[in-house]
């Protein structure tokens, strides 16, 4: 079986996938942290692969930039190959002082101007809440492992560069009451919701708008050492 966007054939998915937004980050999770993995998909090179953790069958794939694309991807994996739960592992920038580069964050929700869920599925919220039961798996991995995992509210942007009319980001942050930003977490959890799956969003944070502080793209891709271990460890629970 395949799809217009997912070359991998029935079965090839666990059904747990962590899904970074960059392919050379999912190549780089797959090549570090799995055992035996093999690349079951690279369609417009959206890398995925399969492999084993701690003897767990565990798969990771790239959903690429912004809410269209891993909408795409995540209804394809929900709907057409068994997986079960989609655990995000991704960047984003922080509105707080408190939510500093290099912290690990997992969304308790995603807010958005994004006309995604009420094109894709006729709502018209705002905010949507991931799995209950996917994040208390996390939050209790985290205190597990003694990851300081923060909770915070996730803007889910469909825009990188906006124009200046649009207001500051701190008139944004206010605005919406998140604490950070990234692009994709509203449509995952859009799709999980309608497809009756679970999903979970879980950030480092890689530049701070308070601080100016920012990871190089080398550094993103590479060194999200503890977000990916508590991902990985909370999905061989699931």
């Amino acid at each position: 079986m395949a799809t217009p966007h997912i070359s991998a054939q029935e079965g090839a998915f666990a059904k747990t996938v962590l899904m970074p937004g960059d392919p050379l980050r999912a190549k780089f999770i797959a090549e570090t942290f799995l055992k035996d993995s093999q690349l079951v998909t690279s369609v417009r090179n959206m890398l995925g692969y399969t492999g084993i953790y701690k003897g767990v069958p565990v798969s990771v794939m790239a959903s690429g930039m912004g809410m269209p694309s891993i909408g795409i991807y995540s209804y394809e994996l929900f709907k057409f190959y068994g997986v079960e739960n989609i655990i995000r592992v991704g960047s984003a920038g922080s509105y707080r002082n408190w939510l500093n580069v290099m912290d690990v964050t997992l969304a308790e929700r995603a807010v958005s101007d994004s006309s995604f869920a009420k094109v894709q599925g006729g709502m018209t919220e705002k905010s949507i809440k991931p799995s209950v039961e996917l994040n208390e798996v996390i939050q209790k991995k985290a205190k597990e492992l003694g990851i300081n995992l923060k909770m915070s509210i996730v803007q889910s942007s469909d825009v990188f560069y906006s124009d200046p009319s649009q207001g500051t980001w701190q008139d944004i942050a206010e605005r919406t009451g998140s604490d950070c930003v990234e692009m994709e977490s509203f449509a995952l959890f859009h799709n999980a919701n309608i497809l009756g799956k679970r999903a979970a969003c879980l950030l480092t944070i890689s530049d701070s708008f308070v601080s100016h502080v920012e990871l190089t793209a080398k550094e993103r891709q590479n060194s999200f050492t503890d977000m990916m271990t508590l991902a990985l460890e909370s999905a061989i629970e699931l």
